[in-house]
């Protein structure tokens, strides 16, 4: 997968992001966070310039790959994907701005996007950078990952998705050890955990994070669009909802052309 800039005068050439390296081609977008000096820490730049992203995808709908620093392995650097909130900035933080929800109405923007986010997670993803993570719709690690969520040893609590997302996807017992007890888990406890779907080594992050985009993308993209919708719909709306969201594929061109290539396949 050859990843390019998007082209000179278009919307993500001209924002001029300080806090992230975007590169996009036809059907994704890569993004990469970028405040390697404080590990990746999610700031208030950081959090307008995703905003920012989001904007852009629910109007040009494209998968979302979002990634860390990368490691290297002449220097001994080992690879993060975000270190967590600021602590700097979020020790200022007051009721008024806790209620305002910045982390937790951002990271609900990435979970609703129209098409799939992918989490490539490399190093430490700890507190609003493990939050971000479990916004994805599908995360891929390496041994090197460290995920949890130490907010109550900072007097706080993880609310920006972790007390709920977490426990729908590992469970009850562990979110409550990670959450209750700090527990931080290593890239094998997540794979063993469903919390990742793939290990891989940190050099092949990308290359495996592109091959599932690559998957993705294979399939028809409003098909796409409305199955991540109706899958995240709440349950009493089912099976109404999937059957008017299927009416209205019924009568998608592209369901006519794709199946009727299956068929002409199967003639051959």
């Amino acid at each position: 997968m050859t990843e390019t800039m998007h082209d000179a005068g278009t919307e993500l050439r001209a924002t001029g992001f300080e806090t992230l390296q975007v590169t996009e081609s036809a059907d994704r977008v890569r993004v990469r966070l970028h405040r390697p000096e404080v590990r990746n820490a999610i700031d208030q730049a950081m959090v307008d310039e995703l905003h920012q992203m989001c904007a852009y995808l629910e109007r040009t709908p494209k998968i979302l790959i979002l990634s860390g620093t990368p490691g290297n392995p002449e220097t001994g650097t080992k690879g993060i994907f975000a270190s967590g909130a600021d602590i700097a900035q979020l020790r200022e933080r007051r009721r008024d701005d806790a209620l305002a929800g910045i982390n937790s109405g951002l990271f609900d923007r990435i979970a609703k996007l129209p098409m799939p986010v992918i989490a490539a997670l490399d190093g430490y993803a700890l507190g609003g950078g493990a939050e971000l993570a479990y916004a994805a719709d599908f995360r891929i690690g390496t041994p090197d990952l460290r995920m949890g969520n130490p907010e109550t040893n900072l007097g706080i609590l993880a609310a920006a998705g972790a007390t709920w997302r977490l426990k729908e996807l590992v469970g009850e017992p562990l979110a409550k050890q990670i959450l209750l007890a700090g527990k931080v888990l290593t890239g094998q406890e997540c794979l063993a955990a469903g919390l990742i779907t793939e290990l891989v080594e940190p050099g092949e992050l990308l290359a495996a994070a592109h091959t599932l985009a690559d998957s993705i993308g294979a399939q028809d993209p409003l098909a796409l669009r409305i199955t991540k919708a109706v899958f995240h719909a709440p349950r009493e709306v089912h099976p109404v909802i999937d059957t008017l969201a299927q009416g209205m594929l019924f009568e998608s061109p592209s369901k006519f052309d794709r199946m009727q290539a299956f068929l002409d396949r199967k003639k051959k």
